[in-house]
């Protein structure tokens, strides 16, 4: 048996976030709980949805204690700021940050004995669905407002963890490109390749089915037609990202992930990594180590991502096609090609046993010892 699960209801394209005080009124809400990030405070988006709630004479208050890989202290902070505005519901605007803070909120609220936030930890047997959220995505990559899966850092050991819970998905998703279009090349690049990550490994994981494997194909090919163009912020870019982008969240929330995700949390707790960073620069060596693994399906990544003559390959020539498109995608859009930067050689042990410890691991579809992973980092410097 499968399951999917997805927002009650989507908006999507130019202009979208003038749907967000209707979502608003007709379900009742009375007091929003905003949460978003300083920079997207201080810089004037979000504003562009505040502004709209005071036009619509929405009460609502701003909590933006949010960091770029949010902690338990965030969530803690979150928890009680919501209760002190006596607020009713969510709207989230940001990346991946903001939503996840968001759900980790509205989980605890509506599940008081969830309150230590490590107890989220994994798939949290909730009772309740989160307090309602309204998600208005500012990046184009994490899929945080369509996934039921959220990501938190505990600084004190010096980890990331992640939860999965059906009840964090946010009601209503507002996929608007234009709130999207301030976002500088680099974020846009490591945003996107996240994206394009989350559509290639839900793609080969091993829960994928025919529901999912729909999405992520398509997600593929939407988000390889757009990257480049997004990076260069023409319009066309941006609107093919932002559903590429949804698209590949649809199906990989309800599948899983691999050892590219499970790596990469693990430098983002340990360095700081951009997630989306970190995530671009393991994929062609994930897709290596899992390409034994993965059927015919990197032919139809080498076709979507417009490599010519796949029909005609060797099972190695497409395979490795897939991977060099890939490569060169990244390359296109300025993203590091090795951790030389990034990881000390005497922390890749410890490296490589949170990453096996890390929920997205299990979706791998090759088994992958801590050996494996201390091979995958080493290969990379």
């Amino acid at each position: 048996m499968n399951r999917f699960t997805l927002n009650e209801t989507s908006y999507h394209g130019s202009g979208a976030i003038q749907a967000i005080p209707e979502e608003i009124k007709r379900r009742g809400f009375r007091k929003i709980f905003v949460a978003t990030d300083p920079d997207l405070l201080k810089f004037g988006v979000t504003s562009r949805v505040t502004d709209l709630l005071d036009a619509a004479k929405v009460t609502y208050t701003v909590y933006s204690d949010i960091k770029p890989n949010p902690t338990i202290e965030n969530v803690q902070n979150g928890v009680k700021a919501f209760k002190e505005a006596q607020a009713d519901s969510i709207v989230a605007i940001g990346g991946g940050s903001s939503m996840d803070t968001s759900k980790a909120i509205g989980i605890i609220i509506a599940n008081s004995e969830f309150e230590d936030v490590r107890s989220l930890e994994g798939v949290a047997d909730t009772k309740k669905p989160s307090v309602p959220i309204i998600a208005v995505p500012t990046t184009a990559g994490t899929a945080a407002e369509v996934t039921i899966n959220y990501v938190i850092t505990d600084v004190e050991k010096k980890r990331k963890f992640v939860c999965v819970d059906p009840h964090d998905i946010p009601i209503v998703a507002v996929i608007d490109p234009d709130m999207m279009s301030s976002m500088p090349k680099g974020l846009t690049a490591a945003t996107g390749m996240d994206a394009l990550t989350h559509a290639i490994e839900g793609y080969i994981t091993k829960g994928a089915w025919a529901l999912s494997d729909m999405f992520h194909i398509t997600a593929i090919k939407m988000i390889s037609d757009s990257l480049r163009k997004a990076v260069a912020n023409e319009s066309s870019g941006r609107e093919g990202m932002a559903l590429g982008q949804y698209v590949a969240g649809m199906g990989f929330s309800n599948v899983g992930l691999g050892v590219d995700h499970a790596m990469a949390h693990t430098l983002s707790a340990y360095y700081g990594t951009p997630h989306g960073v970190a995530c671009a620069i393991l994929l062609p060596t994930a897709m290596e180590f899992n390409k034994e693994y993965s059927g015919e399906k990197f032919r139809e990544i080498a076709r979507v991502m417009g490599v010519s003559g796949v029909d005609g390959m060797s099972q190695e020539e497409y395979r490795q096609a897939a991977i060099q498109a890939v490569k060169k995608l990244s390359e296109d859009v300025g993203i590091p090609q090795s951790l030389k930067e990034i990881v000390k050689e005497e922390d890749i042990p410890a490296l490589a046993q949170s990453a096996h410890e890390d929920a997205c691991l299990p979706g791998n579809p090759r088994e992958t010892s801590v050996e494996d992973i201390i091979g995958l980092y080493k290969s990379l410097l």
